[in-house]
């Protein structure tokens, strides 16, 4: 009797920055969709991170479908051992020095995902990216063409505003001159909390019962974030 043929390797993708609270929520997604995942720490061993060995026994994924590695974002050679063997990278690790280092840490994950030949990388910013920006019309949709005005930041001492227009350009940029093509996709995002109901609940308490009622606030809960993540790396179209 012909022995069954042996199961197919899981898809494998890199997580940077993983011990952080919309890289966890990612981490414990990815797992529950059968992917293995390399998570880059800057310290694996520190006590915050735990949760990490806990969200797989969760998710009931194999012991070799999560991998712990120390590599910060400004460490090239670290970050490029990481994503090897990976099929694709979710960019959302942030230095604690935001300026310079955060658009370093940009182009760094995307050096190394072409050193590794990664094929995809998806990477998380934020609508400040975008928001200061005073000759965008009001009312039209904000999209790739939009970035805020870098002067305006500056002057205004939007640092890490700044910080964030010059990451996100940079990952444009650095596109288009990789010769491999490497399909980069980014997701800028609001304000991401809990689940609706602990969000309006902690506002309420701080600052009146009827606070939220009848407005607008820019709130995404955590879980619609990854969903978007992951939609964007399978689904790029």
């Amino acid at each position: 009797m012909a022995s069954p043929a042996p199961a197919p390797a899981p898809p494998r993708v890199c997580v940077t920055g993983g011990g952080g609270f919309i890289a966890s929520w990612l981490v414990k997604l990815l797992l529950s969709r059968g992917y293995a995942v390399h998570a880059t720490l800057r310290d694996p061993c520190d006590p915050k991170n735990a949760h990490l060995e806990r969200l797989q026994d969760a998710s009931q994924a194999a012991p070799a479908n999560l991998r712990l590695f120390t590599a910060d974002v400004l460490d090239l050679d670290a970050l490029t051992h990481a994503v090897q063997g990976c099929d694709g990278v979710f960019h959302l690790a942030t230095p604690s020095e935001v300026i310079d280092p955060a658009v370093k840490g940009t182009l760094n994950a995307l050096k190394a995902c072409s050193v590794a030949k990664v094929q995809k990388v998806v990477v998380m910013s934020s609508n400040a990216a975008v928001d200061v920006n005073p000759d965008w019309p009001p009312n039209r949709l904000k999209y790739e063409s939009c970035w805020s005005d870098l002067a305006l930041c500056e002057k205004s001492e939007l640092t890490s505003t700044a910080a964030l227009r010059n990451g996100d350009r940079g990952v444009e940029d650095d596109d288009e001159d990789d010769a491999r093509a490497l399909a980069a996709a980014e997701v800028a995002r609001a304000a991401v909390d809990g689940a609706e109901e602990e969000v309006a609940l902690r506002v309420s308490h701080v600052r009146g019962p009827d606070v939220m009622n009848n407005k607008l606030w820019h709130i995404v809960d955590v879980r619609d974030v990854t969903d978007a993540l992951l939609l964007l790396y399978e689904k790029p179209e």
